[in-house]
């Protein structure tokens, strides 16, 4: 009776855990590795219908463009006012998920007067996030 319950516990574990990987892309990232954004801060005004700085930040992983797959590396994208797309899926290229496959670390952008909120996912070099996903906290701006 233990060998048959513990047999379907792990049947059950594997299912679970194969279902886990099929729903994330197929490069691998370090466990601890994590984006963030630098600049602006969470609640900061920026300033409406004028360019301003954004500084993408990234710790245990290195910046490789798009096209280059090398080990732990991966370029950014700016999630603007959406949230974290499929993570099996090449990331959408649109005025909510902006690209920065040269290997950039920051941008400028112009926002609306409004409350917006801005996100980084890294991707690999085929735009599609890592294993496990690789994404920074989710802010908040406001544009005056």
């Amino acid at each position: 009776m233990v060998r048959i319950v513990a047999a379907a516990a792990l049947g059950a574990f594997a299912w679970l855990t194969a279902a886990n990987i099929a729903s994330v892309g197929p490069t691998s990232a370090p466990d601890n590795s994590y984006a963030y954004i630098g600049y602006p801060n969470n609640g900061q005004v920026v300033p409406a219908n004028k360019p301003f700085r954004v500084w993408f930040g990234l710790r245990y992983m290195g910046v490789a463009p798009k096209g280059v797959k090398y080990p732990n590396t991966g370029h950014h994208h700016l999630l603007i006012d959406t949230d974290l797309p499929p993570m099996d899926q090449e990331i959408p290229s649109d005025r909510q998920h902006l690209h920065y496959g040269a290997g950039q670390t920051e941008t400028t952008i112009e926002l609306p007067p409004g409350k917006h909120t801005l996100q980084l996912l890294m991707g690999d070099e085929n735009h599609v996030p890592h294993n496990p996903p690789v994404y920074s906290k989710k802010i908040t701006v406001i544009a005056k």
